[in-house]
């Protein structure tokens, strides 16, 4: 009897793990809001003008304006956060993920070039026109590019987390110290290869 309960408990751990619910997305709150102090509630906790000045006709470096709960802490518990992002004439957002949200991106002004790779190493992409919009799933690597090299182009991001999260492919990749041989070998170059493109990530 003792053997077959000692058997039978991979099994039974099993379907617990299965039947519990996993949450990988913001948690739910139990009141409306979450203000640091309630007795001093205003409207201007809830107003947020960090965006306002986002515009740059003529922006040298690609730049992005958050709206987050760093940022704007009234969206603590409401599961949503905002970003403007302005690219140069050919600028890129380079290949990232966001662990925590999916990402819904519209063009406001000019054309960019997008798209995700599934975990299936399938590429997705997009030409965008002013007024469309794309959806970036919940972690995967996905980019967006300004193809014109006469115009630069705004979009932005809405995002299903107050902390959607950011890694970038070629700064984790190259500046946090991983061997010189290790990334050598995964790339099929060379260690001087691996330390050119170190340097110039760090500029």
């Amino acid at each position: 009897m003792a053997i077959k309960s000692f058997l039978l408990m991979p099994l039974v751990l099993t379907i617990l793990a299965i039947s519990r619910p996993s949450h990988a997305n913001d948690p739910d709150i139990l009141t409306d809001f979450i203000t640091p102090n309630t007795s001093s509630l205003s409207p201007s906790f809830f107003t947020y003008s960090g965006l306002s000045a986002f515009y740059n006709p003529d922006p040298k470096n690609f730049t992005v304006i958050k709206a987050s709960m760093t940022e704007f802490p009234a969206l603590n518990g409401q599961s949503v956060s905002y970003a403007v992002l302005q690219f140069p004439a050919a600028g890129v957002n380079p290949p990232h993920t966001h662990p925590r949200a999916a990402e819904l991106f519209l063009v406001l002004m000019g054309t960019l070039e997008v798209g995700f790779v599934d975990t299936k190493n399938v590429l997705y992409n997009q030409t965008l026109q002013e007024g469309d919009m794309f959806v970036f799933p919940k972690g995967l690597v996905h980019f967006q590019y300004n193809r014109n090299h006469n115009q630069s182009a705004i979009a932005v991001s809405a995002f299903g987390s107050v902390n959607a999260g950011l890694l970038s492919v070629p700064k984790s990749v190259f500046t946090t110290g991983i061997d010189e041989n290790v990334l050598a070998m995964s790339f099929k170059t060379d260690v001087p290869t691996v330390q050119k493109i170190e340097l110039g990530l760090k500029k």
